[in-house]
């Protein structure tokens, strides 16, 4: 069986997808924006189906991310 790895060239038109993304937010709450992200992330990752190709998707979506507290540069 051979495992997919993740994906990581730019799509053929990201621009799109980029403003389909924003749009989908339009006249939402930041509540409705929120359940609307989860319910979107949940449908993509079922579409993916590899659990290691999600978890590859998660760490590099995470890198570089500060801990919650923690400095985020020199003052």
């Amino acid at each position: 069986m051979t495992r997919s790895s993740l994906r990581l060239e730019p799509a053929a038109d990201p621009d799109a997808i980029y403003q389909i993304l924003l749009d989908a937010h339009d006249g939402l709450s930041a509540e409705q924006s929120q359940t609307m992200q989860t319910r979107l992330i949940l449908l993509l990752a079922n579409h993916i189906g590899d659990p290691a190709v999600i978890a590859q998707a998660v760490a590099t979506a995470r890198a570089g991310l500060a801990a919650p507290g923690a400095a985020s540069g020199p003052d």
